[in-house]
């Protein structure tokens, strides 16, 4: 039977992932689950059993992604997970190395495992160039990731009387349009910025922030789980909010297998 392990640090994706092998391929085992790289790691570190595959996010807090496959080595297949971004795509493109991207459409994803199959038939990664396209993906990501590349959002200054305040985007449960402004709710209240969510939705980590309506961006650390009622009509509930933020038809395909 063969073995997997998936690694992201969003509980959500985790599950829709899980949900959607489970449907594609229902021989494969899940042996283990990690929310960074440190964990995958560590879990290499202590089992001498290494699964046959695993499923690294490429942005994980912590080890990311490519750090957690520089310490696998050769000792599994790797599948990177990662959202739409284009420096990322074109690394693979080239390689005998898959990748899936983030939200998953079980449509990629089915074609990601028929290769594994394929894959896991040949004796090592090695027996087919895969330790070698890995080496060379990493390099590849490793140039395009360095400080020089993309930097997504961390702070939002927001005026409060005479005051700047600057607050970190992990902090933030969601964005939503109101009227000129922009409302950024917190744990423990909210401000008003003028920035507008179309550019927000370019300059924040598209991993964290999703959005579910044309006037909302929610933080997928922040959502506590998600209700459908009819006609594919979804609602999120928050961990630390009392409000209810409804998905709009259009981005419903997000949640769904969760």
């Amino acid at each position: 039977m063969p073995t997997a392990l998936l690694a992201d640090d969003e509980p959500l994706l985790r599950a829709q992932l899980r949900t959607r092998l489970a449907n594609l391929w229902p021989d494969l085992k899940i042996v283990h689950e990690a929310e960074n790289g440190r964990q995958v790691a560590e879990f290499f570190d202590l089992d001498e059993d290494a699964p046959d595959v695993c499923f690294l996010d490429i942005h994980m807090p912590g080890l990311t992604g490519l750090e957690a496959a520089r310490r696998i080595g050769k000792r599994s297949r790797i599948v990177f997970v990662t959202a739409f971004d284009q420096y990322a795509v074109d690394a693979f493109e080239q390689g005998a190395i898959d990748y899936v991207l983030k939200p998953f459409e079980e449509a990629r994803l089915a074609e990601t495992v028929a290769r594994l199959k394929e894959r896991l038939a040949a004796p090592s990664p090695a027996a087919n160039g895969e330790s070698d396209a890995l080496d060379a993906i990493l390099a590849r990501l490793a140039a395009r990731m360095a400080p020089t590349g993309r930097h997504y959002l961390q702070w939002i200054k927001a005026s409060v009387g005479s005051t700047v305040r600057m607050i970190a985007t992990d902090d933030i449960c969601y964005f939503q349009s109101d009227e000129k402004y922009t409302r950024v709710v917190m744990e423990d209240g909210e401000v008003l910025i003028r920035k507008p969510i179309k550019e927000l939705l370019e300059e924040l980590d598209p991993d964290l922030f999703w959005q579910i309506h044309r006037s909302t961006l929610v933080n997928t650390r922040h959502i506590a789980g998600v209700v459908r009622g009819l006609r594919d009509q979804a609602d999120l509930k928050l961990k630390s909010r009392p409000e209810v933020l409804t998905v709009s038809r259009a981005y419903t395909h997000l949640f769904k297998q969760m």
